[in-house]
């Protein structure tokens, strides 16, 4: 199928119809811990829910946080057991660069114990329902002692739990971006999102809801912003670029549609991808402490969508035709946060922000259909359970994503609710 056949046109951040559906519901109360910039609780406050309260440690984040919405937000460690207000839903992404293959990978890294402190805030507080997101390194960093670390005390309370990885791009986010999403019901049973979109442009990306309207493009996504300026503030916030150095152009020139410093001449190759490029990365793991085969910067394709926005996107992607990398603001555009919604702190806080936020559509989607549920559940059981498992939407498994998964299947063999468990296949 080509790519402009069967979309839907125009993008998230500016048609606002999604942000307006659920408007006039009865409210559901939240807490969104790990807030970060806030795209859970854009999502879920488009969707109808009352956010009464955020929290997160990092200043930039609870500045940006509160420049955006009118409820509270706390600037704390939820590791030091606060005192919380009782919420309908508890949601939350505690922050992930400890096991993520974009970032640096350290076992062990402190961070990567605020998985259990989602869970045990979560655990005590008792809420109707739960959603978590991390990085797909999630189930596999520490050989996936993270995913228990979740489920365990979740499934003990009674939590009856959908652990899956996604790719955003299937709601219609215009990002290959694969996360990892646990949805879990206290005694009864949530339903997972469906797909809205066909995503496309990635291997095997459209193997999957082929069925659907394709996700939208990186120019679609960008429509309508004005031309980026090389000065002052930028309108919308942030949309200005910075020039490129000679030697820096002199790649960008070379570079086509779709193409990385790997589809450079050796000589234009940077030094330092040089270097990551020639190390060996052994099941997932790289030698070094920077995750996966580097791509260094690469031109993004127009009428595809984005690879993946991280906080180093706004030096590493080119734009589809000027030569210069991204603005603030189209990062933001590819996460889905409309025009009017300001970021605080640095450029590279604010890079930082968008690239570890949760997309605001992703978000209305799993708001969207966690609503429906809250408003229709039937209390079906006391005892926890994991009702599904999906830890790839691929055929095959890597040697560390194959130990998670015996992991899980074990530690659901010792849930007194086995017979509720089952991968899933899609």
């Amino acid at each position: 199928m080509h790519p402009s056949q069967n979309r839907e046109l125009g993008h998230p951040a500016r048609c606002h119809s999604w942000q307006n559906e659920c408007m006039n519901a009865v409210p559901l109360t939240v807490l969104d811990l790990f807030c970060g910039a806030g795209g859970l609780s854009r999502g879920f406050s488009e969707a109808g829910f009352d956010v009464i309260l955020a929290a997160d440690k990092n200043q930039a984040a609870v500045a940006t946080y509160r420049r955006n919405f009118s409820h509270p937000a706390l600037q704390l460690d939820l590791s030091s057991s606060p005192r919380l207000p009782a919420a309908s839903v508890i949601v939350g992404g505690p922050p992930c660069q400890g096991f993520s293959s974009a970032g640096a990978r350290r076992k062990g890294d402190s961070r990567n114990s605020l998985v259990g402190t989602f869970a045990r805030i979560v655990a005590e507080q008792r809420p109707e329902a739960f959603v978590f997101e991390n990085v797909e390194g999630f189930l596999t960093g520490d050989d996936g002692v993270h995913v228990i670390e979740l489920l365990e005390p979740l499934i003990a309370t009674g939590y009856r739990i959908h652990l899956r990885k996604i790719n955003a791009a299937n709601y219609g986010v215009p990002q290959h971006r694969k996360r990892v999403l646990a949805i879990g019901g206290l005694g009864w049973d949530p339903t997972f999102p469906t797909p809205t979109h066909t995503a496309y442009g990635a291997p095997g990306a459209a193997s999957h809801a082929c069925h659907l309207p394709l996700c939208p493009s990186v120019t679609e996504a960008l429509a309508g912003l004005p031309r980026a300026e090389s000065s002052g503030l930028g309108h919308p916030q942030g949309h200005i670029y910075r020039e490129l150095l000679p030697s820096a152009r002199l790649r960008a020139e070379q570079l086509l549609p779709g193409m990385t410093m790997i589809d450079l001449p050796t000589s234009l190759q940077h030094q330092s991808f040089r270097r990551r490029s020639a190390r060996r990365v052994c099941d997932g793991t790289p030698t070094e402490s920077r995750g996966g085969a580097p791509a260094g910067v690469r031109r993004l394709s127009p009428d595809e969508p984005s690879k993946a926005v991280t906080s180093g996107a706004r030096t590493e992607f080119l734009h589809p035709k000027d030569h210069r990398t991204l603005t603030i603001r189209e990062c933001a555009r590819l996460q889905t946060f409309a025009d009017d919604f300001e970021f605080c702190g640095t450029q590279s806080d604010q890079a930082q922000l968008i690239g570890n936020a949760v997309p605001p559509l992703l978000a209305f989607h799993i708001a969207r259909n966690l609503r429906h549920d809250l408003e229709t559940f039937e209390h079906c059981s006391e005892s926890g359970a994991l009702l599904s498992f999906v830890p790839t939407q691929a055929a095959g498994m890597s040697p560390a994503l194959q130990r998670t998964t015996l992991l899980v299947a074990r530690q659901a063999a010792l849930n007194d609710a086995q017979e509720e468990f089952h991968f899933v296949s899609i």
